[in-house]
């Protein structure tokens, strides 16, 4: 595709939607809206699909959950055929619980704020946590996308915060710079 070809609302790495600045159109200047995982940029005006796409995260979220809902269940059952005793057996499914909800709440408090910078060990170390808890992670995303798309919350608040930011810079430049009247000036 030419950089003729290219608009604004393309999803393409580098292009105008993913906020790349070689490709940004001239005459819209400002902050880019940030892309989120299979929305793109339709969360801002909620166009392109934005509505197909809430109910396919939907959908397949919630397809997916139930699909490791049965294989975790095959697990289960190949513990049971084991004869491994009821106390394994309450472990793994306590384990599985608790990795879940925890999972759960790590990915809906990651839709709604930027996770702190500083505590990026603690998430890698989180990491098993949240492979294990798998249908948590995706109920959230189930949930999540039955309201708004995952993250949008989150996006639209920075977008608007960086909108105004950018507002205030550029109406406090207007006018000429040397025209303005400047206080006394002190002499050493």
């Amino acid at each position: 595709m030419s950089d003729e070809q290219r608009t604004p609302a393309s999803a393409e790495p580098g292009g105008a939607a993913s906020g790349g600045p070689e490709h940004r159109d001239p005459e819209r200047q400002g902050p880019e809206p940030e892309v989120i995982r299979f929305f793109g940029t339709t969360w801002l005006h909620h166009d392109g699909g934005y509505g197909l796409r809430r109910a396919g995260v939907a959908v397949g979220s919630l397809a997916l959950a139930a699909a490791g809902a049965v294989v975790l269940r095959f697990a289960f059952q190949g513990l049971e055929i084991a004869d491994v005793g009821p106390f394994v057996g309450v472990l793994v499914v306590a384990g599985f619980a608790i990795c879940s909800a925890l999972a759960f709440r790590r990915t809906w408090d990651g839709f709604v704020r930027r996770p702190d910078p500083a505590a990026e060990s603690a998430a890698r170390s989180a990491q098993g946590l949240m492979f294990i808890g798998f249908i948590g992670s995706l109920l959230a995303y189930f949930c999540r996308s039955l309201v708004e798309a995952p993250g949008e919350k989150r996006c639209r608040a920075e977008y608007a915060a960086a909108r105004e930011r950018h507002e205030r810079r550029r109406s406090s430049r207007t006018g000429n710079p040397a025209a303005r009247k400047s206080g006394p000036r002190k002499r050493r």
